[in-house]
């Protein structure tokens, strides 16, 4: 690890640690902003950013392109910079191999940004890196990757991150790169109630389905709340009380969910503000034979349960059908 690392937006660029379709979005409208953005990511990825560029298109009808000869594209940390802020977008499964790789190269107390699912990802990469600045964040909305280079955010929502001082200084430039971002003095909350939500990543994974499709047929609808309902009892015995991510609380959801198709096509209207092309990243790990993130999901719900003396069969069962899935 070197030096000390820079405390200015404007001074150096972001590193982009994990260029998915999170990295990709994200990166791809700072760069748009005027941002100065490093890539590292894998060859497939890269290789369809350095033959198409990056196309950056979302459900309001914003499309954003970057040829690829201006994208700065790594499969590592490159190394002797300095970055103002490092934001890690890898799954799950790689957090610690993501964050070691990083202290290597960068300098010392580097502000690096854990925009990834699950509530733990901050804690692995900080205690695999603690020469490493963590702070926990939250991705709101879905992306997918449409084509090679082209990612699509499909849904709504506030980038959401735990209150830093630096992190402060880059409000206004993810503001102005239509990515708002916002800082929380508690972001456990918020981080439950998105994970919450993603208990329908594995529903739509198995579903074969795009999210509308799939949030439009009852029976997996009703796996949904199944899963939800079974994972809010577990959080009420912890003691934990989740963000309201939507414009119901959430015992109205899980009955929103329940109800018929055309019922609920008129009462959850919001909800289904969903782009059709959209599908949730386990459904792509899974169809390009990837891990998961199902243990940082489901998984979580059944490790809580059991540190409470409680139990979380459906969960506990979803995550073992992925997981056979995976293998």
């Amino acid at each position: 690890m070197r030096g000390t690392p820079a405390e200015t937006p404007a001074s150096c660029p972001v590193l982009i640690m994990g260029a998915g379709s999170v990295g990709c979005y994200v990166g791809g409208c700072l760069q748009a902003a005027g941002v100065p953005v490093d890539f590292v990511g894998r060859p497939r990825v890269l290789d369809g950013l350095r033959q198409h560029g990056l196309r950056v298109t979302d459900l309001d009808g914003a499309d954003r392109r970057i040829p690829a000869d201006s994208l700065r594209l790594h499969e590592q940390v490159p190394a002797g910079g300095a970055h103002a802020l490092v934001l890690l977008c890898v799954k799950s499964p790689a957090t610690a191999a993501a964050a070691r790789e990083l202290a290597e190269r960068l300098p010392l107390g580097t502000v690096v940004l854990s925009m990834q699912n699950g509530l733990r990802n901050a804690e692995v990469a900080s205690a695999a890196a603690p020469g490493l600045r963590l702070v926990p964040g939250m991705v709101p909305y879905n992306i997918a990757e449409l084509a090679p280079g082209h990612v699509h955010r499909g849904t709504d929502g506030h980038l959401a991150a735990r209150h830093d001082a630096t992190l402060a200084a880059w409000v206004p430039r993810f503001n102005a790169a239509g990515i708002p971002l916002d800082l929380h003095a508690d972001l456990l909350p918020l981080q439950w109630g998105k994970l919450l939500l993603n208990l329908n990543n594995p529903v739509n994974a198995l579903s074969g389905l795009p999210l509308l499709a799939q949030l439009l047929d009852a029976g997996h609808r009703r796996q949904f709340a199944a899963l939800v309902q079974e994972a809010l009892g577990v959080l009420s015995a912890a003691g934990i009380h989740p963000a309201q991510l939507t414009s119901l609380p959430w015992p109205w959801l899980v009955r929103v969910l329940r109800l018929p198709t055309p019922l609920f096509r008129v009462i959850a209207a919001r909800m289904l503000r969903v782009d059709k092309l959209a599908r949730s990243s386990m459904a792509d790990d899974l169809a390009l034979g990837r891990p998961t993130e199902i243990d940082a999901l489901s998984g979580e719900v059944v490790r809580l349960a059991k540190s409470v003396g409680a139990q979380a069969p459906l969960n506990e069962a979803i995550t073992a059908r992925v997981r056979a899935l995976q293998a």
